[in-house]
């Protein structure tokens, strides 16, 4: 009966076995199955045994693994494989109890270390894994960032998309083959990279520049939520009927949207607190349902102008514009017509349990309705009557601006 032998997963650098412990040597010249990446294997092209070429389908090395106890294996692999590497992988796949990792320094903390830079603190992320602009909100509000790059986001393209969304207040650094002969590390402003092109093993390192404004001055106020109301786009004569900025603020926190939320936003207007949910739920899909045509393409102009990708906004009346949607995890409701209990009580319906609901509303006959159908369905209904007055600087005095009193209610589903 065959024993099941440890499989070692090793890292390794551009400059090959020599810069690999005398333990992680011997384990690769002992290996009777090597398994990599075509550049990792060319690193040990020297070294006896059988070799496993795989790609980015690691489906035929993890089905090999399974078959080969007995066997002295040896995963190689660039860097740090449990930082963005194969290792987290197949420790899912096939256990942890069935590997040990050797690690080698990453390419990422080697960048940090050629720009000089401390990356302790810095926003990480990996391209071939999120799409850039998920995760621009992260790279906007940034001290430092650390990029693995990738065939469809190369250098060139994050400068460009960086710059198009304005956020042009980084130092650049490129860091090609690092650890190799040809290594080469480019410093440049962001818009000097946009025409260039480097070597696809490369980590792109931003750093904030001192002094320098969060945002350009045509987007100061883009918060991730809360944003003022004159950022969005709204229509005449309507202007003034989105929901404001602080009750934004409350909807949102009771919704508790995730990462990867499914939210809903019914009556959406021009869309405020859609786009502000889709800032949040960065994975996750927001739906903005909206009757109006006019409004429904205010929806779309306003998701350009905050470069949100991740929100589909449906033209149609509620609840028949949503029945084709994947239930929610989270619902907001805003209108002031008297239909809004009935779309209340038929978005609980579609709710995942564990779901939140939100509802604002301008008038107490709404309140109590909406109130009496949620208590139907749940116990627990909280209600909030929301009194809000905006400061202003009149003849050097302070003066306030009262909001119309409006109404919160919010409910999970049990």
């Amino acid at each position: 009966m065959a024993t099941t032998e440890k499989i070692y997963v090793i890292g390794i650098g551009e400059d090959g076995l020599a810069g690999l412990t005398d333990a992680a040597r011997e384990r690769i010249r002992s290996a009777e199955l090597m398994v990599g990446q075509q550049h990792a294997l060319a690193l040990v092209a020297d070294m006896p045994g059988e070799r496993l070429v795989v790609g980015n389908n690691l489906a035929e090395a993890v089905a090999r693994l399974r078959k080969a106890d007995g066997k002295r294996i040896v995963v190689v692999a660039s860097g740090d494989p449990l930082f963005y590497g194969v290792a987290r992988f197949l420790c899912d796949k096939l256990g942890k109890e069935r590997f040990e990792i050797i690690p080698h320094v990453s390419s990422m903390q080697l960048a940090f270390a050629r720009v000089k830079e401390s990356w302790e603190e810095a926003f990480l992320t990996n391209l071939a894994n999120h799409d850039l602009r998920s995760v621009l909100a992260q790279i906007r509000s940034a001290e430092k960032v650390g990029l693995f790059t990738s065939d469809a986001s190369p250098p060139s393209e994050v400068a460009r998309i960086l710059c198009e969304h304005r956020i042009d207040y980084f130092r650049a650094y490129v860091c090609e083959n690092l650890g190799a002969p040809d290594e080469r590390v480019t410093h440049a402003e962001l818009n000097e990279l946009a025409d260039q092109e480097f070597s696809p093993l490369n980590v792109m390192i931003l750093v904030r520049k001192p002094n320098v404004p969060d945002r350009a001055d045509d987007a100061i106020g883009r918060r991730l939520f809360g944003n003022p109301d004159e950022a969005f786009l709204q229509s005449r004569p309507k202007r003034g009927l989105l929901t404001p900025a602080e009750i934004r603020s409350m909807a949102l926190a009771e919704l508790d949207i995730g990462p990867a939320s499914v939210a809903w936003d019914i009556g959406a207007g021009s869309g405020s607190l859609a786009i502000e949910a889709a800032q949040i739920a960065t994975g996750g899909t927001v739906f903005a349902i909206e009757m109006d045509p006019e409004d429904h393409q205010l929806i779309i102009e306003n998701a350009k102008r905050f470069g949100i990708s991740n929100l589909v906004p449906i033209l149609g009346q509620a609840p028949e514009a949503w029945s084709d949607l994947p239930d929610p995890d989270c619902v907001f409701v805003g209108g002031s017509g008297r239909g809004i209990s009935r779309l209340v009580e038929s978005a609980y319906g579609r709710l995942r349990v564990g779901g939140r609901l939100a509802a604002t509303m301008g008038s107490i006959e709404n309140l109590a309705e909406t109130h009496d159908l949620l208590r139907k369905h749940c116990s627990e209904v909280r209600v909030w009557m929301v009194n809000l007055a905006r400061g202003n600087c009149q003849l050097e005095q302070i003066r306030f601006e009262s909001l119309n009193p409006t109404f919160l209610v919010s409910v999970v589903k049990v």
